[in-house]
């Protein structure tokens, strides 16, 4: 007998990183995701398969990532990259054991799991993925054992897009790209960031008033039937968000939103969207904290291996956490094995946990319930380097010890389950205090200018235009001033300026795509394209191939001056 449904989501997202740097910002950081992420997260489905066991996972591809996992530039850089660690760690087999240094008996055996280790990986990229990752996603899509959705085109934040045309192509181009690669429409989304914002009335240019839809209708426009949010949006209460806000002088200050007084609402069950016939799930708050919490979740534990200590010749990851407060320098050396053992306890108590929280709603309420977790994949293997395995296990012991429990990808349980009420949810995000701060403050506030302005330019050249000019040249101009501008709305870098993450590359990326957009729009304006110019462009800036620039034509008229002063309070 069921005891309810489990949805196991997760959000694969980086940024454009194609020709725009190597290291410490740059291709190396996809590179380092595909290695420790997206291959080892493939493994674990195909091996599951092997088994006879459908993972179920929903696996989230944006757009702009997906054109990377597709691009040869970057898939033949990323065996390159490969062949780099192997040549480093070689170095170690050579290096160890040392009778001067410390441990280096254990050492040379780490030096040996990891030489392994990425000549497997190399092997498994080359020959039994052929370097295209995307083509064995969409395989095991095709064999129901994953569910792929979409996402903003290049993750523009929804909520802070002016115009309609431009929230429009953030999706279709999306959803388009998503058809493309995997064969067929998404039938869910991430919003970018969780963002969300509910329809609006403003004064439009002609005096009069204009009702601007929420952002559900976008959605359903583009036959996308379902996205997720927090869990503090359905429910109400403290809304803190999951994401840190650090920068070179520790947590910048932010204005949080007061505590919204509960909604009687739990994340148990689907909802409809009011203005339009879109699904939204929330997050199980317990059951999502146990696993992403660095602190309180199974990351944090001290026999995993720690992210921020490598070897300084090698680069290679030697040493666990240890324990939260051990400094870098007292860290001790990785266990495999002892590693290994804790995912096992871990898996063991997660699906006890889901159990229980599922078994606890039908007893107190008569009716099956839905617990989704919802992630970022890169936590899976990159930041965690267990996580995959700890899902691979988590699935396994669903399967095997746990039948009574439904699990599923979000497209099946809404269509087996879908949603009896509605509801209305406030503008939200997964940012730091749960709204749009992160994206929006004294240190990204000048950027935001720019964008509406870039939005407002494209829509007037793109009017002029709604037919396909028969000069190739103007035809290819166009189409690349619209991928300038989706990727200059990308969320990633007001993002990265926020955290300090990488500020000056975030900076500079931003400015890059603004340069080159406005750049393409002056040629066009003054009829005089630089061919040479254009096409070292395309060179480097080639992601959504088939792109159609008639995407931004008008859906109504002028920019939205009511959006700012309705957000203001938020940023004061």
């Amino acid at each position: 007998m069921s005891v309810g449904q489990f949805v196991f989501m997760l959000h694969s997202h980086l940024p454009y990183y194609r020709m725009a740097g190597m290291w410490p910002f740059g291709e190396e950081n996809l590179y380092e995701c595909m290695a420790e992420t997206y291959v080892p997260l493939l493994n674990a489905i195909s091996e599951l398969y092997d088994e006879g066991i459908k993972a179920k996972l929903t696996v989230g591809i944006t757009p702009i990532l997906a054109e990377q996992l597709n691009d040869e530039h970057l898939q033949n850089g990323f065996v390159e990259y490969i062949d780099s660690r192997i040549a480093s760690v070689s170095k170690d087999l050579d290096r160890y054991p040392d009778p001067k240094v410390a441990h280096s008996q254990h050492l040379k055996y780490l030096a040996k799991y990891y030489f392994d280790w990425w000549n497997k990986l190399r092997d498994d990229f080359v020959n039994k993925y052929e370097k295209n990752l995307i083509k064995y996603f969409k395989k095991y899509q095709d064999l129901g054992c994953i569910e792929i959705t979409t996402s903003g085109a290049t993750h523009g934040f929804s909520p802070l897009l002016a115009t309609d045309n431009n929230l429009n192509a953030q999706f279709k181009v999306g959803q388009d790209t998503t058809k493309r690669l995997f064969g067929k429409k998404a039938m869910g989304a991430w919003l970018p960031e969780c963002a969300y914002r509910q329809g609006y009335e403003y004064i439009g240019k002609d005096g009069k008033k204009h009702w601007r839809p929420a952002i559900e209708v976008t959605l359903q426009n583009n036959d996308i039937q379902y996205f997720f949010t927090e869990s503090h949006v359905i429910e109400g209460g403290n809304s803190i968000g999951n994401r840190r806000v650090i920068g070179m002088y520790g947590n910048i200050e932010y204005i949080p939103l007061p505590e919204r007084p509960a909604t009687g609402y739990d994340t148990y069950s689907a909802y409809w969207l009011p203005d339009a016939q879109v699904a939204v799930m929330g997050r199980n708050d317990r059951a999502g904290y146990q696993v992403w919490s660095a602190a309180d979740g199974y990351p944090g534990d001290g026999c995993f291996r720690e992210f921020h200590k490598k070897d300084d010749k090698s680069g290679m990851h030697y040493w666990r956490i240890t324990s939260p407060t051990t400094d870098l320098g007292d860290k001790m050396l990785y266990d495999p094995v002892l590693a290994m053992n804790k995912v096992n306890e871990n898996s063991d108590h997660y699906t006890t946990l889901i159990y229980h929280l599922l078994n606890d709603y039908k007893m107190a309420t008569g009716k099956e319930g839905l617990v989704m977790v919802s992630f970022d994949t890169e936590l899976f293997g990159h930041w965690w380097c267990e996580g995959v395995e700890f899902i691979k296990q988590v699935v396994k012991k669903f399967n095997n010890y746990l039948p009574e429990i439904e699990r599923m990808t979000a497209g099946e349980y809404i269509t087996k389950y879908p949603p009896k009420e509605a509801i209305q949810i406030p503008e939200s995000s997964w940012g730091q205090g749960g709204h749009f701060y992160v994206w929006m403050n004294h240190l990204t506030e000048w950027m935001w200018p720019i964008i509406h302005s870039c939005e407002k330019r494209i829509t007037e050249i793109v009017d002029r235009y709604p037919e396909i000019p028969e000069n190739k040249l103007l035809h290819r101009a166009l189409n690349q001033l619209a991928r300038e501008n989706l990727l200059l709305q990308s969320s990633d870098w007001p993002f990265l300026i926020t955290t300090w993450q990488a500020k000056d590359y975030a900076t500079d990326r931003f400015n890059e795509h603004v340069d080159r957009f406005s750049l393409i729009a002056d040629m066009i304006e003054s009829g005089n394209i630089d061919e040479n110019k254009l096409k070292e462009i395309e060179s480097i800036d080639n992601c959504f191939p088939v792109i159609d620039y008639r995407v931004y034509q008008s859906i109504e008229e002028g920019l939205i001056p009511q959006q700012e002063k309705k957000l203001a309070p938020l940023y004061q």
